[in-house]
């Protein structure tokens, strides 16, 4: 992978990739590279996936719906050529048989992965729901489905010299802004956002974790946590609220493009230089918006003590005890 060479560090007021943040015009050529990504068939997953090809990169969509999945590989297909490096493989984060069935086919079929790009996400379901593994719906997907999948790939990122990343939000700092490991599945006083929250903060616990884990073990793995801003997505679209569809009918024109909010995970995949424990993402508009650079990362996501028990929470309710 050819890649821009490293950045300055970041003084406060400073961002490191220049007054206009960082942009995938700093990615060299990606020509032999492989890309997987999960939700990559829409919104920024998908615009990630169209930014990597653009710069020669192949990518395997990690997805859900086989015929969404078809309808966008087409639309990237007529955009490049029809000879255009990108795949399918259908994986629904739901159902931990079914990221274990993906996991195989791309140990199958990539023997080289860059980097794993763990996008996709549900947000505020409305009433409690289960996974079909007993895992509150928006925790099962969010976390403990890119939790196996991770470890089941790892090998394979790890003698690739590739990477992981996380991808949060900022509702990470709203909430209660804890794992709430006495009631993970929000038995009692349920809330879509409180569990929305919840899911996100795991992820990036997770992350940063995996962080601290590789650099222990010396391997040759990059972990990043990035965030997306507010984009204009269909993440929080179909099984929500009526209350929330109108209120984000009302703010959506107010957000930044899906393009614009997939550079900070294409930049983590990327980009040379970046930094542990950092969160990059947009940075005005209290991390909505603007030129992407490192934001500021609340001290709760880097509860050490925290994230070694979510981990092991997490291998234990996946069956998959791993580490780097």
């Amino acid at each position: 992978m050819r890649l821009v060479g490293e950045t300055e560090p970041m003084s406060h007021n400073r961002n490191p990739f220049g007054a206009k943040g960082w942009t995938p015009d700093r990615i060299g050529s990606l020509a032999g590279d492989t890309f997987v990504i999960t939700g990559a068939n829409s919104g920024v997953g998908f615009e990630a996936t169209r930014a990597l090809l653009a710069k020669g990169a192949k990518v395997v969509m990690l997805n859900r719906s086989a015929e969404k999945s078809a309808t966008a590989i087409a639309e990237l297909k007529k955009e490049f050529s029809v000879d255009a490096p990108v795949s399918f493989v259908r994986m629904d984060l739901a159902v931990l048989e079914s990221v274990r069935e993906a996991a195989a086919e791309i140990l199958e079929q990539v023997p080289s992965v860059a980097a794993l790009i763990c996008n996709a996400a549900i947000s505020q379901t409305p009433t409690r729901k289960l996974t079909v593994d007993g895992f509150e719906s928006q925790i099962g997907v969010n976390h403990m489905g890119h939790f196996l999948l991770c470890g089941l790939l790892y090998d394979r990122i790890e003698t690739s010299g590739g990477r992981i990343v996380m991808v949060g939000s900022i509702a990470y700092k709203m909430g209660k802004r804890k794992i709430h490991f006495d009631d993970l599945n929000f038995d009692e006083d349920y809330s879509p956002w409180d569990a929305y929250n919840q899911s996100k903060l795991a992820q990036m616990m997770f992350g940063y974790e995996l962080q601290r884990r590789v650099v222990a073990a010396g391997k040759d793995v990059v972990v990043q946590v990035c965030h997306p801003g507010a984009s204009r997505t269909n993440l929080i679209s179909g099984d929500v609220s009526a209350l929330s569809k109108v209120l984000v009918r009302l703010i959506k024109p107010f957000f930044q493009s899906a393009e614009r909010g997939s550079w900070p995970e294409v930049l983590c995949a990327t980009e040379a230089g970046v930094k542990s424990t950092t969160l990059y993402g947009p940075t005005k508009r209290a991390d909505t918006a603007g030129p992407v650079g490192e934001c500021a990362l609340a001290d709760h996501a880097l509860d050490v003590e925290a994230a070694a028990r979510l981990w092991e929470v997490s291998a234990n309710k996946t069956g998959l005890a791993w580490s780097p």
